[in-house]
């Protein structure tokens, strides 16, 4: 992938963040930051469908909350298009901890907790692909 084209990404509006209605919000970062929402969808997944989402964490302590998190509420799934999509999005949402999260990103912004920290974003282009994939086949 040359310099000058654009990747996809995948973003997670996480449980927290739907609850105090943040969508609009988060969505204007995305956009004002030259990503484009090439799609969008407001859904609930089971405990299951967590777990095989975050397969790849399956060996981590925190494992197990994370499932029982995004599967406790609402979330919405975005693919985000645009150059350097993955880095972008994942410097807009700082760091996972908002306490050390930088300011302006959206986690020092609307973040509760480390494990509430309202949005999820791929690491990486394989793992867009794949998580692209699992919410929109």
């Amino acid at each position: 992938m040359n310099k000058n084209s654009s990747e996809r990404t995948l973003s997670i509006i996480k449980p927290d963040a739907v609850e105090r209605e943040l969508e609009t919000k988060i969505k204007k970062i995305f956009l004002d930051n030259k990503l484009n929402i090439v799609d969008s969808k407001k859904i609930q997944i089971s405990k299951e469908e967590a777990e095989e989402f975050y397969k790849t964490h399956q060996t981590k302590p925190f494992y197990e909350k994370l499932c029982s998190y995004l599967s406790s509420g609402p979330i919405i799934a975005i693919i985000l298009d645009g150059e350097n999509a993955i880095q972008k999005n994942r410097d807009l949402m700082g760091a996972t901890d908002p306490k050390k999260a930088k300011d302006g990103t959206i986690r020092k912004l609307y973040g509760i907790s480390i494990d509430k920290n309202s949005v999820h974003g791929s690491d990486s282009l394989e793992n867009a692909k794949a998580e692209i994939a699992f919410f929109f086949n």
